[in-house]
């Protein structure tokens, strides 16, 4: 028979981090815990919910529980299971320890049987246990699944934006709606002409959004910043080879990068960009030539820093024609131009056979740095370096090696084509003439 002045609480939790269906629901528990109450008997004095995880002590409404118990408002617990009160052993502990001096003297689960007796408290520090060895090799389960994604060069996790899950293959691909937004973003960025507050202006004008809200500055230098854009995987300091298709190159990638640190460095007065600012100097006084803007037209004129010149200002394009008349001056003869655009095209056949085994040699250095990092990790393994030396030059190593496969996919799309601005020089030389 139980007292009749033993007073309990009830306590329901479940976190949206317990992956096990079967942990009822905050609603089930309570349902299922009243009726068991009710059926045994229990006075039930309070009812405590709480919607976090108990793998790490600091639950305030479990705080607040234990508190009142500690200050006589109740004698027992009732709850679902010993884990629904601890996964953790500083919880757990305190829990025995209120059964040890008598603070709780009755613990009430439908699917526990517990007595505050030696026996019964041996099985409730079991069960205590239990529950956190399942947190603790749930944790580790996890953590070693996402070192083998890593290490297969697949994303580990939920896709960063411009990337979608792939739920068949666990890996991600690119969102067709939004990689060509993040392109343009790195893009605009590169041109270093777009602080970031404009480029999200910008960019969230046209449309590019978050999966639930618009995207703030931070996260546009979040983006900007991100490796895995250009097929790199950073995870906690370390970069790993991603296997998903790169939205943008690595070239495009380190000029945002540089435009980042040049912008995070004080900033002196910005220029105007004029066409011919700093190009001439005055015939008269030797200083340099300026350009300013007035009633919307460019005038060139002398700065004057040696004293005063007599020199007038010239509207910008009295100085084109000028310029252009001298250009013809130099311009090509038909006869040469067209030899100079047989020679450059003999060139390009000779430079894509060279291609071709410069080609070969960049393959080869990918074997080689594939090597290295392979023999890096036997080191690591064997104790002769730290994981922290490791990290850095496996860093190092893939750095090289992305810089090489990009070198590749460049000979790839350009082949000899660096041949043609040359060739169209020549052309355009000619005809100057005309």
């Amino acid at each position: 028979m139980q007292n009749q002045d033993m007073r309990y609480f009830l306590y329901a939790r479940k976190s949206t981090d317990e992956p096990d269906r079967q942990i009822l629901s905050i609603e089930a528990q309570l349902t299922e815990l009243r009726e068991y109450a009710k059926k045994e008997g229990l006075i039930i004095a309070r009812e405590f919910i709480e919607s976090k995880t108990a793998k790490e002590p600091g639950r305030e409404i479990f705080n607040d529980m234990i508190a009142s118990i500690e200050a006589g408002k109740a004698q027992g617990i009732i709850a679902w299971h010993p884990d629904r009160l601890a996964r953790n052993s500083i919880d757990g502990g305190l829990v025995v320890y209120l059964v040890d001096t008598g603070k709780i003297t009755a613990l009430k689960f439908p699917t526990f049987w517990f007595d505050p007796t030696p026996q019964g408290k041996f099985m409730l520090s079991i069960a205590f246990g239990q529950s956190k060895y399942y947190v603790d090799n749930l944790s580790e389960n996890i953590r070693r699944g996402f070192r083998q994604k890593l290490r297969n060069g697949i994303w580990p996790c939920c896709a960063p934006l411009g990337y979608l899950n792939d739920k068949n293959t666990r890996t991600i691909y690119p969102d067709k709606d939004r990689a060509v937004f993040i392109r343009k973003t790195f893009e605009l960025y590169s041109t270093g002409d777009y602080p970031l507050a404009e480029v999200r202006r910008i960019m969230n004008e046209v449309g590019l959004k978050g999966r639930h809200t618009t995207l703030s500055v931070g996260n546009y230098q979040y983006m900007l910043k991100n490796p895995v854009y250009y097929g790199l995987i950073r995870y906690k300091g370390e970069l790993y080879e991603g296997k998903h298709e790169p939205i943008i190159t690595k070239d495009l990638f380190d000029r945002c990068q540089a435009v980042m640190l040049r912008k995070s460095k004080p900033k002196g007065p910005r220029l105007k960009p004029y066409t011919y600012r700093g190009v001439f100097h005055c015939s008269t006084c030797g200083c340099f030539i300026t350009t300013e803007t007035q009633k919307a037209h460019n005038y060139l004129r002398c700065t004057k820093r040696k004293g005063p010149c007599d020199e007038p200002f010239v509207r910008e394009e009295v100085i084109e024609a000028q310029i252009k008349g001298e250009l013809k001056s130099v311009s090509l003869p038909p006869a040469l131009a067209n030899g100079l655009i047989l020679m450059a095209e003999q060139e390009r056949a000779a430079s894509a056979q060279a291609g071709e085994k410069a080609a070969q040699n960049l393959r080869g250095g990918i074997d080689i740095l594939t090597k290295k990092m392979n023999a890096l990790l036997d080191m690591t393994l064997s104790g002769q370096i730290t994981q922290d030396e490791y990290a850095q030059k496996k860093r190092s190593f893939i750095a090289d090696k992305m810089e090489i496969e990009m070198k590749l996919a460049a000979f790839a799309r350009q082949g000899a084509n660096r041949f043609e601005p040359e060739i169209e020089f020549y052309r355009e030389a000619a005809q100057s003439r005309n």
